[in-house]
């Protein structure tokens, strides 16, 4: 069993995509429009001019795999009541994509030492996804790292 976050951008995705790529080297892996489904979109699912926002993609950072998808193209929400979780090996490279993750975001806790990493930070991206850039420790507490 695995489970993989599913993000929903509201017809902002393609521009999500191109962010992390070049904010965190995000590798696309695939990406269908609904104009490419096999099946037709039911009638008033999508509004009109929607039809080559993103269905489905996925895209691939460090070894994990995120699904992504325009959803209805209709909600106007920012996802809210999660975050993604970022470790990386070193504190330069926790800076760098920290500081990517920054650019029309909103720093939520400035990255830092902590009592269970050398150094973390929070940050709400430009697309209302919320991320925690960690530097793992080993001996971390609690499974943090």
């Amino acid at each position: 069993m695995t489970i993989e976050p599913y993000l929903f951008f509201d017809g902002r995705c393609e521009e999500a995509l191109g962010f992390y790529q070049r904010a965190l080297g995000a590798r696309v892996e695939m990406l269908m429009r609904f104009s490419e489904s096999p099946d037709p979109v039911p009638e008033g699912q999508l509004p009109e001019g929607s039809e080559d926002k993103v269905m489905h993609a996925s895209f691939v950072v460090g070894g994990a795999r995120v699904m992504v998808s325009d959803g209805g193209c209709m909600t106007g929400h920012a996802p809210q009541g999660f975050a993604l979780s970022l470790a990386t090996p070193t504190e330069a490279e926790a800076h760098d994509l920290f500081n990517a993750l920054t650019e029309g975001g909103q720093v939520g806790m400035p990255i830092g030492k902590t009592f269970w990493s050398p150094c973390f930070g929070m940050v709400t991206d430009r697309f209302g996804v919320q991320w925690m850039v960690t530097v793992a420790e080993p001996d971390a507490p609690g499974g943090l790292a």
